[in-house]
């Protein structure tokens, strides 16, 4: 018998499960709440269930639960760079990001990426596979174990592209803002796309009040194509009516992801014309100095193009800011640490955990 991931059901569907194995449906909000609120690595932790639906479950469910690989702790700003195994063996990159309105943590949707974007290693490998729901929640749950600190904001901003993951996605924003579990906030999370524009559509007709993110990263498409193989298939106009459609109908404003890279994106010129591009879009720039990845020759862009970069921008009437760089001693780029961890490099950092 193939057990199911239990962690990854909606509490409807787990009455559903427990009712037809016999169980009262008041059994499953107490599951429920063992799982998401108090957050347990073993069915036998269960303490108010009887030992006999303790072993039941074990029979019929398998307990999703991450085991710390790794970490890296800043020493410039106390963030921390966490690699979690999974079940399968496979190992996965989450970040937890201490700001003065609280802890936000950066998770992965994949195991690796296939979108192939030039300055990112977690697509170096192509993809694995994608992330359960239950995966997903784990990444938050087991930061906020190691850290103590409840966890009030999400960026699905990790390895992978979330929209090439779909119905796992949606299935985490649910069930991590339902009230019956952690209930974080849904204006508290972001999801961050590279472009894939039948997702946008479809995201922008699920009715949740998620903010936005799109990886844009260039001007025009003869240099969007360049850094991100995505380009090819949908056309920056295509991909900014998408971002229109999505404000619409959520009230959502969009946050424009651009990593400047030296001598790629970053002259005057490009400025002048991403602010011609974005001058009637809903939303703000992010602008972010490029995070080297040895496999790339990339190298960011210098402090005064990036000033520059931001006041063509800012003049224009484009609200901007600069990203703050958080953990850029501890392999920053996205999918390095996974790839330092399976290639057998590693750097001398503080650990924690086991």
């Amino acid at each position: 018998m193939k057990k199911t991931d239990i962690k990854s059901l909606y509490l409807s569907e787990l009455e559903q499960k427990l009712g037809d194995m016999g169980e009262k449906r008041f059994r499953a909000g107490q599951v429920y709440q063992w799982l998401h609120q108090k957050q347990v690595k073993d069915f036998g932790e269960m303490s108010n269930l009887s030992l006999s639906l303790r072993e039941k479950l074990a029979d019929h469910f398998t307990l999703t639960v991450l085991v710390l690989a790794d970490v890296k702790i800043s020493r410039i700003d106390g963030t921390r760079k966490y690699l979690f195994r999974l079940m399968d063996g496979n190992v996965i990159e989450s970040v937890w990001m201490q700001y003065h309105h609280g802890s936000s943590v950066c998770i992965s949707s994949q195991v690796g990426c296939r979108m192939g974007c030039r300055f990112c290693a977690s697509t170096l490998d192509g993809l694995e596979r994608n992330l359960t729901a239950a995966e997903m929640l784990e990444q938050i749950y087991r930061i906020q174990e190691l850290t103590g600190e409840r966890v009030s904001h999400i960026v699905i901003m990790g390895s992978g592209e979330p929209f090439d993951n779909y119905e796992e996605v949606i299935r985490f924003l649910r069930l991590v803002s339902d009230a019956q579990g952690l209930h974080i906030s849904l204006r508290n999370i972001t999801v961050s796309t590279c472009g894939v524009v039948p997702g946008i559509l479809r995201f922008a007709k699920e009715g949740l009040p998620v903010t936005l993110a799109l990886s844009l990263h260039a001007p025009n498409d003869r240099v969007r194509q360049t850094l991100m193989p995505v380009a090819k298939s949908y056309s920056l106009s295509e991909v900014l009516n998408a971002c229109r459609e999505y404000f619409e109908k959520t009230g959502r404003r969009i946050t424009f992801e651009y990593s400047l890279v030296k001598g790629v994106n970053d002259n005057p010129a490009e400025a002048r014309m991403l602010a011609g591009l974005l001058k009637d879009m809903h939303g703000h720039v992010n602008l972010i100095p490029v995070n080297p990845v040895k496999e790339r020759n990339y190298v960011r862009s210098d402090r005064r193009a990036i000033q520059e970069f931001k006041e063509i921008l800012e003049k224009s009437g484009i609200a901007v800011t600069i990203r703050r760089e958080m953990g850029r001693d501890i392999q920053g780029a996205c999918g390095q640490l996974r790839r330092s961890y399976l290639t057998g490099e590693s750097e001398d950092h503080e650990k924690e955990g086991g």
